[in-house]
């Protein structure tokens, strides 16, 4: 079903998404999906995941009725993800029944996908409130592209990256996993990137999930990559981020966007981190990690 207006109900509710450990969630990410578009080596199997009957899942009204719920107790922040967000054919419309929980207090709304479907989708979710973006994009070669995401969808992801700079998504954060004897290579070119676009590369360590084959012997190290890409290319520094950003980031005099680095598995940032997850099928993580 569409996605319709949500009823608004302007009492805010007692802050009640602080944890024992002191910290208070006001950033709610939201999958869309447990359907993909891609078959990346790191995330899933060729043949992909077993799908949550689709009677379990979510619907757009009572995704919404949950947001409502959850911006009233002090959430500003809705990235949306998936699987990838926009394999839902009521992407836009659910973007704009978000874009109506603003006046309780939602201040962003932000998505995280692949990029393949972005260009054609983007002015539709543009005109429905979308503030902010991330692409996931591991390789800018397109041979290494399609072995990883067993699609060869490249040029789309290009011409998503340039659809979103078009319309004013600066900075522009690029997702690159990165692993040994894979794409570790590649971080110079990425680098160069950040230089010349008002794009923020966001370099994040290998993490392991169900059957991704994650081994120690992949994982490169942020500290490794920072020491590397600072020798190659000089003159990076540290730059001011907000106190619950996950990453840290670096720029160069001069450039045009920035570098960071999240460092999941040899820095972990738990005890700033600030986030909520909403599965599609209704039940909430505090941890990528952990349990419902």
């Amino acid at each position: 079903a569409a996605a319709g207006p949500v009823e608004l109900d302007a009492a805010p509710l007692a802050a009640s998404l602080d944890d024992r450990y002191g910290r208070r969630h006001t950033y709610l990410r939201i999958s869309l999906t447990e359907r993909c578009s891609l078959r990346c080596t790191y995330c899933m199997p060729a043949d992909g995941v077993s799908l949550t009957d689709a009677r379990r899942l979510l619907s757009a009204e009572e995704l919404l009725r949950l947001a409502a719920l959850f911006v009233r107790a002090g959430v500003d922040k809705i990235r949306l993800t998936g699987g990838e967000p926009t394999v839902r054919p009521d992407l836009a419309a659910v973007v704009g029944a978000l874009d109506g929980l603003r006046p309780l207090g939602l201040r962003q709304i932000a998505m995280t996908t692949n990029g393949v479907a972005l260009s054609r989708l983007l002015p539709s979710l543009h005109a429905a409130g979308l503030d902010k973006l991330n692409l996931s994009l591991d390789t800018l070669q397109r041979g290494r592209f399609l072995e990883l995401t067993r699609r060869d969808a490249l040029p789309k992801v290009l011409r998503a990256v340039d659809a979103a700079l078009a319309l004013g998504y600066t900075p522009l954060k690029l997702n690159c996993v990165v692993m040994r004897g894979v794409n570790e290579h590649e971080v110079d070119a990425f680098a160069a990137l950040a230089r010349a676009r008002p794009i923020d590369v966001r370099f994040i360590e290998f993490m392991p999930f169900d059957d991704n084959d994650w081994s120690d012997s992949k994982l490169v190290p942020s500290a490794e990559l920072l020491a590397a890409l600072s020798q190659r290319q000089p003159g990076l520094r540290r730059l001011r981020t907000d106190a619950h950003d996950v990453a840290r980031t670096y720029s160069w005099p001069g450039a045009e966007g920035s570098v960071s680095f999240i460092s999941s598995m040899t820095e972990p940032f738990c005890g700033g981190c600030n986030r909520l997850r909403l599965t599609a099928d209704g039940s909430l993580k505090v941890c990528l990690f952990g349990g419902s």
